[in-house]
C-alpha cells in the first residue's frame, strides 16, 4: 500500500520544509505538499519532528565473522537502527578472515544472513602483496578498498608502504573505486615512542598516549596520499582525520582538483585531550583525540566543506581488552564504541555553535553514501531513493545511560554525556525497524553491492 509520511520539517536536498513523502513498496516515489498526497495513501503524521534521510555510516567495525564476541551483525545493526542509521559499511580488518579476497567476502556474506537490521556493505582490504586480488574483489561488488600506512593492530591485515600503494593503485586506476587510508605513518610514531621510553613517562597518563601519536604522523601520511591520488588520478579518501595540522595540505589539494575526500569522527568533534582522565582507556583511539583548539579547527573545516562527512569509526572490543583495571594506554585496545549516538552528539555540537540542522543531511547521509557508491539510492529523501528515514526530535534533552547502548559491550566514553536531539523512529525501505526504543519486526537488512 502507498504510504504518505508527513512532517512540517522534512530534510530534502533543497532544505527543510513541510512535505509529504510518498512511499510505494520500498522506494520514495514522490515529494509533494502537505495536503497533496494521494487520497488512498496510508497517512503517517510526524508533526513537527524532523524527517531525516536514513543515515549512512561508512566506517564501522562489525567484526563478524571471527570476532563476534567483540561485536556482530545483529548487535551492530541494531545499534545503528537505534540512532537513525540505515546503512553501514564495514571495515575489512577485524573479522576473520580479513576481507582481502573473494572467499573472505563470501564468508562475510554468509555470516550476515538473517542478522542485519539495516542495510550494509563492506570495503575490501589492501594489504602487502594482495594487489592481484583487488580486481576480483571489485567485480564481486565491494564499493572500494581500505589500507593502513601503519601497523593496524591485526596481524592478518598488514600495513602498506608507497611501493605497495603504487602496485594497488595501478590495479584500481580507471575503475574509480575509492582507496580509503588510515593516514598515519610509522616514522614519527617510532621517534615519539623512543622519546617516551627515554623519559620513562607514565603510561596511565593520557598525555603520554597523546604524545605517542604526533600530528606529524598524519601530516606525512596525508602528504604521501595526496601525491599518489594526483599521480594515479584515483580517488583517495582520508579516514578519521584528527589533526588540524593536515588541513592546509588538504585545502591546497582541493584547489588543485586532486581527487581526495576527507572524513572526521564524532569523537574528534566532541571530546578534547584536556578533559580525558588518566587511565580512562575507553577514550583510546588512533589517531588520538587532540586538544580543544584542534577540535574547533576541525569544526571550521567541516563547516567550510574541506571535511565532507562525519562517521563513527565504531570499533568495540570485549571489556578485558580495554585494560580499564590497570588503565595503561599502551596495553589497551584502541577504538571508541558509539554506534547509535553520532547523530545527537553531532547535533548537540552544532546547536552549541549556532549551526542549523540542514548540513546533517550531507555530512551523515549523502556524502558517505556517495563515497560508498550509493548516491541517489541511499542518504537522501528524493524520488527514486530507498525509503529510509530517521524521525528525529531535535529539541529532546537526555543523558546517555547503559540502557541506551545497543552494541554488544556497554563501554563508551559517551556514557553520562548530556545530549540534545533523539531518534524516535528509524525506517528501512518503507517499514519501521526501530520505534519508541524497541526494534520492530525482524532483521531484513540487505547487502548493498556496487555495480
Amino acid at each position: 500500500m502507498t504510504k504518505a509520511l508527513r512532517s512540517t520539517r522534512v530534510l530534502t536536498p533543497e532544505g527543510i520544509a513541510p512535505a509529504a513523502v510518498i512511499v510505494d513498496h520500498e522506494q520514495i516515489t514522490a515529494l509533494c505538499g502537505w495536503n497533496e498526497a494521494p487520497a488512498d495513501a496510508e497517512f503517517l503524521d510526524f508533526g513537527d519532528h524532523v524527517l531525516l534521510p536514513g543515515l549512512v555510516d561508512s566506517h564501522v567495525h562489525i567484526n563478524e565473522p571471527g570476532r563476534t564476541e567483540w561485536e556482530g551483525f545483529e548487535t551492530a545493526t541494531q545499534a545503528a537502527a537505534s540512532g537513525g542509521v540505515t546503512t553501514l559499511v564495514d571495515m575489512p580488518l577485524n573479522c576473520i578472515p580479513e576481507t582481502i579476497d573473494v572467499p573472505a567476502l563470501e564468508a562475510k556474506r554468509a555470516a550476515a544472513q538473517g542478522k542485519a537490521w539495516v542495510d550494509w556493505a563492506t570495503w575490501g582490504g589492501v594489504v602487502r602483496g594482495n594487489a592481484d586480488s583487488l580486481p576480483s574483489l571489485a567485480r564481486a561488488g565491494v564499493p572500494g578498498f581500505k589500507c593502513f600506512l601503519i601497523h593496524s593492530g591485526i596481524e592478518g591485515f598488514a600495513s602498506v608502504d608507497e611501493a605497495d600503494l603504487g602496485a594497488a593503485l595501478k590495479k584500481l586506476r580507471g575503475n574509480w573505486l575509492p582507496l580509503l587510508a588510515h593516514a598515519e605513518v610509522a616514522g614519527p610514531v617510532e621517534i615519539a615512542g623512543e622519546a617516551i621510553a627515554g623519559a620513562d613517562l607514565d603510561w596511565r597518563q593520557y598525555s603520554t598516549y597523546f604524545s605517542s601519536r604526533p600530528d606529524l604522523a598524519e601530516v606525512f601520511a596525508i602528504d604521501l596520499l595526496i601525491r599518489l591520488a594526483e599521480e594515479f588520478q584515483t580517488p583517495i579518501h582520508i579516514v578519521h582525520l584528527s589533526s588540524a595540522q593536515a588541513l592546509p595540505l588538504l585545502r591546497d589539494a582541493r584547489e588543485r582538483g586532486v581527487p581526495v575526500t576527507v572524513e572526521t569522527c564524532a569523537h574528534y568533534l566532541w571530546f578534547t585531550a584536556e578533559e580525558i582522565p588518566d587511565g580512562a582507556t575507553e577514550y583510546k583511539c588512533a589517531p588520538p583525540i587532540r586538544d580543544a583548539a584542534n577540535r574547533e579547527a576541525l569544526w571550521t573545516a567541516l563547516n567550510e566543506g574541506l571535511i565532507q562527512m562525519v562517521i563513527t569509526d565504531h570499533s568495540p572490543c570485549p571489556p578485558e581488552l580495554k585494560q580499564r583495571d590497570v588503565g595503561r594506554w599502551d596495553l589497551a585496545w584502541g577504538g571508541i564504541a558509539s554506534l547509535g549516538l553520532a547523530l545527537p552528539v553531532l547535533w548537540t555540537g552544532m546547536y552549541k555553535r549556532g549551526i542549523t540542522l540542514e548540513p546533517i543531511g550531507e555530512w551523515m547521509a549523502a556524502a558517505p553514501a556517495k563515497l560508498a557508491g550509493m548516491s541517489g539510492r541511499k542518504g537522501v529523501i528524493a524520488p527514486g531513493a530507498d525509503a529510509d528515514f530517521a524521525v528525529f526530535d531535535p529539541e529532546a534533552k537526555w543523558t546517555v545511560a547503559p540502557s541506551d547502548l545497543h552494541f554488544r559491550h556497554k563501554i563508551s566514553p559517551y556514557l553520562g554525556a548530556e545530549l540534545r536531539g533523539r531518534v524516535l523512529e528509524t525506517w528501512l525501505r518503507g517499514e519501521p525497524a526501530f520505534r519508541a526504543g524497541e526494534f520492530v519486526g525482524q532483521a531484513r537488512g540487505r547487502e548493498q553491492v556496487r555495480g
